[in-house]
């Protein structure tokens, strides 16, 4: 396919599926949170945040004080400039003609704080809006549209499937091989991945947030809704000499915002009856209505070590009144996961912290 991020060139032309499966194996076991069954803690077979995360971490080791997945990232901070054109669909007050502080942080999937900008293509961008009187809105959003399973269940399996072999230190392809073959419904997220390159920066990039959630009008009614994040910026896709830079995202980010704050709109998608609700693995129809609820404005990015986002857990059920979560298992999932790797990494930069300044020893 014409420019395919994962045109690998094997020898042979048999082996060419078996590769690509592996590439697009390395990728979605990275991508998104740790999605997991909420409940199960009766026997040891049962999925539960605590097995997800181990396996991420004997998949891809551990880093002590850093996220279990979407590692390497940086900082950064802005406003929401809201433009009172969802006040229909919603009685959030971040969608009211109001400016709303943002603290965010961009990333690529992955264990690694060190990995390679490149050796991924995909971005994130997670989101904490600081909304009056103590409310949140916090998100987590990647540039799929389409998630890669739609249960708790299939990303284990998945994350399994993907695990690295020893031998080689890539997944097996025979492995991934079976799993895609049992898990049709990836077939969406393998589709937009292959056609898609990814983009040559943080702040050239869409993002969408995947997974259904409700809006409530003042009236109490319930309206179904996904958002995303349009840049402003015109998309480039990545190049051979910036795939050669190790932290060429993070510099080019740098770049840009030297030069003047980034913007992207954001798009709030409403549901008709009948669309899924419930499965991320399925794209809304285009001609669903679109609102422009406002502006996303980022101004200041500074790095992941001592910056704000270092200590803000993303849940993405950490919503506002007029926001409320979908039954789509997977939320419920990410936020019970998500919730152990904070407690994990934030319980490792303690220790850290309290050795550093233990008598006798230098300060780091």
């Amino acid at each position: 396919m014409k420019n395919d991020p994962f045109s690998l060139r094997p020898r042979g032309r048999q082996a060419a599926p078996l590769f690509r499966l592996a590439a697009i194996g390395a990728v979605v076991a990275a991508i998104g949170g740790a999605f997991v069954y909420v409940g199960g803690f009766v026997t040891p077979h049962r999925l539960t945040p605590q097995r997800i995360v181990n396996t991420f971490e004997a998949n891809a080791g551990v880093h002590p004080g850093f996220r279990r997945n979407h590692a390497k990232g940086v900082c950064v901070a802005g406003y929401f400039e809201g433009n009172g054109q969802a006040g229909d669909i919603s009685r959030a007050g971040v969608f009211k003609a109001v400016r709303t502080p943002v603290i965010g942080r961009f990333a690529i999937p992955g264990s690694d704080p060190s990995a390679p900008d490149a050796s991924v293509p995909v971005r994130s961008m997670a989101l904490d809006f600081k909304l009056p009187h103590g409310q949140q809105w916090r998100t987590g959003m990647n540039n799929t549209p389409v998630f890669i399973v739609n249960t708790p269940r299939a990303f284990f399996a998945q994350l399994v499937a993907s695990r690295p072999d020893p031998a080689t230190g890539k997944p097996d392809p025979a492995k991934l091989k079976a799993f895609f073959a049992a898990h049709p419904e990836t077939g969406p997220f393998q589709s937009w991945v292959k056609s898609h390159p990814p983009s040559s920066s943080f702040g050239n990039a869409a993002y969408y947030g995947i997974n259904a959630f409700r809006a409530i009008d003042a009236s109490g009614k319930t309206h179904f809704i996904r958002w995303s994040m349009v840049p402003e910026a015109t998309y480039e896709p990545v190049t051979a000499e910036e795939k050669s830079q190790h932290d060429f995202l993070d510099n080019e980010l740098r770049s840009r915002l030297a030069s003047g704050p980034l913007r992207w709109r954001l798009i709030l998608t409403v549901a008709r009856p009948g669309d899924p609700t419930t499965d991320a693995t399925q794209a809304w129809p285009d001609d669903r209505p679109h609102i422009d609820a406002g502006t996303l404005v980022i101004e200041h990015e500074r790095a992941q070590s001592d910056g704000d986002c270092r200590d803000i857990n993303y849940d993405p059920t950490i919503l506002p009144d007029g926001l409320k979560p979908s039954a789509d298992p997977l939320l419920a999932a990410r936020s019970s996961a998500y919730a152990v790797s904070y407690n994990r990494r934030t319980h490792e930069e303690a220790q850290r912290l309290a050795s550093s300044q233990q008598p006798g020893r230098d300060h780091e």
